[in-house]
């Protein structure tokens, strides 16, 4: 019985049959395989991508402030409350994120005196290129709406704070 048993057993790692090496080596060498994009889905929150276009808005010269009349009033009254929150740089932008691609609207307020073509052109230019290269979303379409325009003499609707 013995003799029987010894026979059938490898006597060394070197023994064993060159497949079975092979196999064991390709197992700890290769996990899972494939590209490890395919392996989960990441998805990207509408509010994630109204903060990138708002910042990206924002950094254009000639955009004095974002939203409505209206969103800015409520704006300010909320920032001047205590724990009422920082600004809000989604303020006048409204994202649909599908799978791959997004649109958004904006609203902005542009300074007197500047081509309000040329300003929204270079939101458009500046927001697609932020929002694409931070999320990898194509931009289908960017629909500006400019709902005023700041006159140098008109004093801000945002009131500063009066506390110190």
């Amino acid at each position: 019985m013995s003799d029987t048993t010894q026979r059938n057993r490898p006597e060394s790692p070197e023994a064993e049959q060159p497949d079975q090496q092979q196999i064991r080596k390709s197992a700890v060498t290769k996990r899972g395989g494939g590209d490890p994009s395919t392996r989960g889905r990441t998805t990207i929150a509408d509010g994630v991508v109204e903060k990138i276009a708002g910042l990206a808005a924002r950094d254009v010269l000639g955009v004095h402030a974002m939203g409505s009349g209206i969103s800015r009033t409520f704006g300010a009254v909320r920032d001047r409350v205590p724990g009422g929150g920082a600004k809000s740089v989604t303020r006048g932008v409204k994202a649909e994120v599908g799978e791959v691609q997004t649109a958004l609207d904006l609203g902005i307020v542009v300074d007197y005196g500047v081509s309000i073509a040329d300003v929204a052109r270079d939101v458009r230019e500046n927001v697609i290129a932020a929002v694409e290269r931070m999320t990898g979303l194509e931009v289908v379409e960017v629909n500006i709406a400019v709902s005023d325009v700041k006159l140098p003499e008109e004093e801000d609707e945002e009131p500063e704070n009066r506390l110190q």
